[in-house]
């Protein structure tokens, strides 16, 4: 390492205080921020990092791995027995042919190119399949590769300017589907390089919907960064949505369905700050527009949907912290009209989180057996169910310990 290299806090032992300021301080996070999404005071937090109180016990280290988005446990206890990942799920064995497929640019013209409503059509299964599958991974990692191929050369070799446009919108369309593949596995940088890519195909094919996309997505990825990152996702949602704005009196169902998912992920995002008026106000915006969608209208990429508000407002209110609301919005919501196997998978983890926050464990782990059932990929990619798993398989309740602990053996959290 040269003598000007960054380094490594974490090569010597560190008290856990330490490092969970260490950690803090990375994302950009305050100690009240921090206190007050882990329900503590900001002394305690400082008396924490200041080594004047011990390590807490293993559900309090868990919300603060889940607040900081702590990716290895053994990063913040410093114990290399507590090594798992939380918000980083297994390496999937498609990975390497998905990643080798996004490396590779096609620069030659040896074989011609797939007609671009030929692949719009593969796009258009692809997403169906991944809608319907328990499994989505596995199926849109396999059909992955060979789109990624066409869709590049489709774009490279594309004749006028009308039909570069056309295969750039695919192009970036793909690359969104590729961005749901990757997401939570272990290869940030190529998530990010997937990102940046479908934005600027998507800019490039100057089509409403393909930059909406594009956008959605990179929103996401900017929040789940970290808190240091929200204004980062705030400048991408909102420039979107200014820039769909005038076009919106005209548009089809879909540009308006990403509108509307555009002003749900600033709700979001707000919530995640714990902004209540700002999130609340967004989810309103958001539903007025799902009203103007009809009733059976499901957005092929973001879900978006009347049926989707109420699992939005769930997350509203667990991303706000407030278990009470949470289990009320989880009780007006109807999973069973979402017709996304992976949506609704990721709706029931959110009603786990927030029968959790109300104090309702044992409601919890029925949620997140009803998640598995849906899409048992999802909940095995998830941090917060592996952190609501975990965080229960060490409860005094014996029942609570043995139903977490099967569902941990299911998801890959322990060995059978």
């Amino acid at each position: 390492m040269s003598s000007d290299a960054t380094p490594d806090p974490f090569t010597e032992p560190v008290a856990f205080g330490q490092r969970m300021q260490i950690l803090r301080t990375r994302r950009g996070m305050s100690r009240s921020v921090l206190a007050g999404l882990v329900g503590k005071s900001p002394s305690w937090v400082k008396q924490v990092e200041g080594g004047r109180l011990h390590m807490p016990k293993l559900p309090m280290v868990l919300r603060i791995a889940e607040v900081l988005r702590v990716r290895d446990l053994s990063d913040l206890t410093g114990d290399q027995s507590m090594s798992v990942d939380l918000f980083i799920g297994p390496g999937h064995a498609r990975l390497p042919q998905v990643r080798d497929a996004i490396n590779a640019y096609p620069m030659t013209t040896q074989r011609e190119a797939t007609p671009t409503a030929h692949l719009r059509e593969r796009l258009s299964r692809a997403w169906s399949a991944r809608h319907s599958s328990p499994d989505h991974r596995d199926v849109i990692g396999a059909l992955l590769p060979d789109l990624i191929r066409d869709a590049q050369q489709a774009a490279w070799q594309a004749d006028s300017m009308g039909e570069r446009r056309a295969a750039q919108a695919v192009l970036a369309e793909v690359y969104s589907l590729s961005q749901f593949f990757l997401a939570y596995q272990p290869d940030s940088s190529l998530l990010w390089r997937v990102v940046e890519r479908s934005l600027i195909a998507a800019q490039e094919s100057e089509d409403p919907h393909a930059l909406g996309v594009a956008s959605w997505l990179a929103t996401q990825a900017h929040r789940d960064s970290g808190h240091a990152h929200f204004d980062a996702a705030n400048a991408v949602n909102l420039e979107t949505l200014r820039y769909l704005e005038p076009l919106l009196p005209d548009a089809n169902h879909d540009v308006l369905a990403m509108a509307g998912a555009l002003q749900f992920e600033a709700g979001y995002t707000a919530a995640r700050r714990g902004d209540t008026g700002t999130a609340w106000r967004y989810w309103d915006t958001a539903r007025a527009m799902a009203e103007r969608l009809p009733a059976d209208y499901f957005h092929h990429v973001t879900s978006f949907s009347r049926a989707v508000m109420g699992a939005h407002a769930v997350t509203v209110a667990v991303e706000l912290h407030a278990g009470g609301e949470s289990v009320r919005q989880a009780a007006a919501a109807d999973a069973s009209t979402i017709p996304s196997r992976p949506r609704r998978a990721r709706h029931r983890i959110e009603e786990a989180r927030g029968y959790q926050l109300d104090g309702q464990a044992e409601a919890a782990l029925a949620a997140l057996d009803k998640a598995y059932e849906a899409a048992p990929e999802t909940i095995r990619y998830n941090g917060y169910a592996r952190r609501i798993v975990l965080e229960e398989a060490d409860s005094k309740s014996p029942a609570q310990r043995r139903r977490a602990s099967e569902l941990a053996v299911k998801i890959g959290l322990l060995a059978a």
